[in-house]
């Protein structure tokens, strides 16, 4: 039934709970029965001159509910099983001392709060509602054959081929790092990484009791003759690198420098560990080390960045189908499976096309946030990309970062002074100032302006 159209009237209530209302009222009544399809979003915003996102808040209210399903490029239908609908309720609030909990130590990224999206979102969690007791059951330690040909398809996308025999849905890149450096290295063993690199290969390494050693790098990244004499003079089992929207300083390796450092990889049949937390973010797309490096990449798509880190999930391709094999036992053996539930919820998000939207969101509200960034620290030196939601911040000369954070101390604003960064010579006296997280634009430009302040106060009293 296309031409289906709900009666509104002003009883206070919000017009999408009210057109979700009208639906399972016309259901009860046999206005609507089974299969009926309800009129195209946009066409029924037309008719009643409301917004199209209060219509999509309106579909996603009533899927959430069990009233409606949405198929890609079909449209919106009344379910089978809908004639005895769940009685009206608005969706319940969020629950406050969970909303408000959050680590500014982490690079967070931006968080959807786009009405129509992240009813989307909440419609994709709904739908499992009928398959969540078989989703709390011991699944396959990698994922479901289905589970995975959906991930392959995603990374696909990002230009990263991988045959199921390599692909594996692990619980998230830390627990996958952790599985991969125990197969491959024994304590005293060496690693090889950036010069500043991510703090997360730090910790495991000192977990395992590896060595980690840092690769000369200039503005481009690591330099390949340094990589070479690295690996000549420690024998390391592996390199580790963060080459995309590189965490700290955003960088993200160019083409020709990503051949010469395999180039050297492939000379000396050395091992890439290519944690590609951002690619998705990054457009247009820059490519992944597995076309330059047959058999010698593991690389870990995590999915905390691009879509959220609650999801505690990463997509990871092994070099080869043994490599997998040996993955999947470690996995088995320290973590038993990637969640079942986060799983199917990404699956669901990537078919809908709920996935390509969080991450189309993040990239925006990044780049907006980067702009009033650039706004507000106009005249101070620091390392930003468009894309990334932190910039790596230099400080003034004769300022120190320890009086830096002991200012902005309290404030909510993450700050990571350059100590956790660094792996090869003394820390510089630079930060990372997260952008993203629950803030809003408004109180962002706020905290920024308070960062400035203390950057620019001759004194501070304590």
């Amino acid at each position: 039934m296309t031409n289906w159209m709900p009666t509104l009237t002003a009883n206070g209530k919000p017009r999408y709970i009210e057109i979700a209302d009208a639906i399972a009222q016309d259901i009860q009544r046999g206005v609507l029965t089974s299969g009926d399809r309800l009129p195209p979003q946009r066409r029924l915003a037309e008719q009643l001159g409301l917004d199209f996102t209060t219509i999509s808040r309106a579909y996603a209210e009533a899927a959430r509910r069990g009233l409606v399903e949405s198929h890609v490029g079909r449209g919106t239908f009344v379910r089978k099983a809908a004639s005895a609908p769940a009685p009206a309720a608005p969706s319940p609030a969020a629950e406050q001392r969970r909303a408000v909990e959050q680590d500014l130590s982490m690079n967070l990224p931006p968080e959807p709060d786009d009405p129509a999206l992240t009813a989307e979102m909440a419609a994709g969690l709904a739908a499992l509602g009928p398959d969540l007791v078989g989703l709390l059951r011991y699944q396959a330690t990698t994922g479901s054959p289905h589970d995975r040909e959906v991930a392959r398809g995603w990374l696909a996308r990002r230009g990263i081929a991988a045959g199921l025999d390599q692909l594996a849905i692990t619980p998230g890149a830390h627990a996958t790092m952790l599985a991969i450096l125990s197969n491959i290295a024994s304590p005293g063993d060496r690693i090889l990484c950036e010069a500043v690199t991510y703090p997360g290969i730090r910790s495991l390494c000192a977990r395992l009791g590896l060595v980690l050693i840092g690769v000369a790098e200039d503005a481009e990244g690591i330099l390949p003759e340094a990589l070479d004499e690295a690996i000549r003079r420690h024998a390391p089992k592996a390199l580790y690198l963060n080459p995309t929207l590189h965490n700290p300083t955003t960088r993200s390796l160019l083409p020709g420098r990503r051949r010469q450092i395999a180039e050297v990889l492939a000379h000396r049949r050395l091992a890439l560990i290519e944690d590609d937390a951002y690619g998705f973010l990054r457009q247009p797309a820059a490519p992944g080390f597995a076309d330059l490096l047959p058999g010698l990449v593991w690389h870990i798509a995590g999915l905390s960045k691009c879509i959220g880190a609650g999801l505690r999930l990463a997509f990871t391709v092994a070099p080869d189908s043994r490599s997998a094999s040996l993955l999947a036992q470690t996995l088995r053996t320290t973590s038993v499976m990637a969640s079942p539930l986060s799983t199917a919820l990404v699956t669901r998000w990537i078919e809908a096309g709920t996935a390509d939207r969080i991450c189309a969101f993040v990239r925006s509200e990044s780049t907006a946030r980067q702009a009033i960034a650039a706004d507000v620290l106009h005249g101070f030196d620091f390392d930003s990309d468009p894309q990334a939601f932190s910039l790596w911040l230099h400080l003034p000369a004769g300022l120190a970062r320890a009086d830096v954070m002991g200012r902005m101390s309290g404030r909510g604003i993450g700050l990571m002074p350059s100590d956790a960064f660094t792996v090869l010579g003394p820390p510089t006296e630079s930060l990372r100032v997260c952008l993203g997280g629950p803030i809003r634009r408004d109180r962002l430009r706020d905290e920024l302006m308070a960062l400035t302040n203390a950057l620019t106060r001759e004194s501070w009293l304590g």
